[in-house]
């Protein structure tokens, strides 16, 4: 991974007990950035797989900090409004400022459209696509209040990009990122904060698992029917994704805004 700079910054990372979001704080800490790692830390009944505790989350908080950064652990509901805000809080009051908000987390229960439950529509709207407004909203204000500039990187996915079988819900959401994405990116620009959103293909993480083992074999045939596959037989690494949110929060990428960058191994090239 390029040699950044992040020396006295602080990022702002959801969805940080494991996979991604683990891979992004602990990308953020070794190229000098103190790290505010958060979560839910709990297993909503609408998932159809386990997401992470509050064992996972302080595991974050530790490797941070032996990678050399300070790093403090919040608890949080990206879908609530006033557990964001708290949260945001929390992180000024410790570190006195956010320069940088990983917008990482997400929910993929598996359901074909047809057979979706209200509970699960709602779960993954309200986590992928509200919870990334709020924290935006939130973070965003802070940002501009500082008066020099800020980060925003939004996690989206292949599946903002194209149909995804039995992941419908996840799909118009991660559609909607995008849609935010560039919305907030003009509104943002007076102020000099940047706002993109990386589109990761499947990645090797505890949610692509759980997608995996929940998908039945009529989802299974038809995304083998109408999925591109990726050009490259290697599973993308959490750090892949995370080499793309490094550059696009460094000053090497400050003209780059409004941007749903691929991280798709040549999948949305066919």
């Amino acid at each position: 991974m390029a040699a950044y700079d992040f020396d006295g910054t602080v990022a702002f990372v959801t969805g940080a007990a494991r996979g991604q979001g683990r891979s992004h704080a602990l990308s953020y800490a070794e190229h000098g950035a103190d790290v505010v790692v958060t979560d839910v830390c709990e297993t909503d009944d609408a998932s159809t797989y386990e997401l992470s505790g509050r064992e996972a989350m302080e595991e974050t908080v530790d490797l941070v900090e032996q990678r050399g950064a300070n790093a403090i652990g919040v608890e949080m509901d990206v879908s609530d409004a006033a557990e964001v805000e708290a949260a945001v809080e929390r992180a000024v009051d410790e570190f006195g400022r956010i320069d940088v908000l990983a917008n990482n987390a997400g929910v993929a229960p598996v359901s074909a459209l047809m057979d979706l439950d209200e509970a699960t529509w709602d779960l993954a709207l309200d986590v992928n696509l509200k919870g990334m407004w709020l924290c935006a909203k939130h973070v965003g204000r802070r940002m501009i209040e500082q008066g020099d500039g800020g980060r925003i990187v939004n996690t989206s996915s292949t599946a903002g990009l194209a149909a995804s079988p039995g992941l419908g819900h996840y799909t118009a959401a991660k559609h909607g990122v995008i849609g935010l994405t560039k919305t907030l990116a003009v509104e943002l620009a007076p102020h000099d904060v940047t706002v993109n959103a990386v589109c990761p293909t499947a990645v090797d993480t505890p949610m692509t698992g759980g997608i995996v083992e929940s998908i039945g074999p009529e989802i299974a045939e038809i995304a083998e029917q109408s999925g591109p596959d990726n050009l490259f037989t290697d599973i993308l690494q959490p750090e892949d994704v995370s080499a793309a949110f490094m550059w696009l929060s460094s000053d090497d990428a400050r003209f780059v805004t409004g941007v749903a960058l691929p991280v798709a191994a040549g999948a949305t090239a066919l």
